[in-house]
């Protein structure tokens, strides 16, 4: 099966976004069924970060391994334990001059076991309908932030 592909346009410059958004110790902030991560040394290519997600009411930890990091334009991550990994990345580029962004995120699963009863109907399907949400709540997030630091720099005290 092909990868889950979603396109989001964000009214941010590109540094911005890709900062946030590839900053695993984030992660929990905008995407809606992280519990925690667990970053295992600093961000950089081979760098791993554990994930806590509540899937309904089970919660499922998964590391994953950083294998590109090209900021700020790409970032890469590849599932290594578990019975359901998921590759994800996040592609940005700039609009309008730099300041906007359109972000692309890419996620695949791969089962082992177990887990691959579930990837092709229960786990691709669950995430068709969550990442949309997870998508926008990054959008408001990252545009209502750069909303109050404007109003703030203009409102005199």
């Amino acid at each position: 099966m092909p990868p889950l592909v979603s396109d989001i346009e964000i009214a941010r410059p590109p540094d911005d976004v890709f900062s946030y958004a590839t900053d695993p110790s984030r992660f929990a902030e905008w995407q809606d069924d992280v519990v925690s991560v667990h970053m295992e040394g600093p961000l950089s290519v081979g760098s791993r970060f554990t994930t806590t997600r509540r899937i309904g009411r089970v919660e499922h930890r998964s590391t994953q391994e950083i294998t590109e990091l090209s900021h700020p334009m790409r970032f890469a991550a590849r599932g290594v334990d578990g019975p359901l990994m998921a590759d994800a990345s996040i592609t940005v580029e700039p609009l309008a001059g730099g300041t906007r962004s359109r972000v692309t995120f890419t996620l695949d699963f791969r089962g082992r076991g177990m887990g691959k009863l579930l990837v092709p109907d229960v786990v691709r399907r669950l995430a068709q309908r969550g990442a949309p949400g997870s998508y926008r709540n990054l959008k408001e997030r990252l545009e209502n932030d750069d909303r109050r630091s404007s109003n703030r720099a203009a409102t005199p005290r």
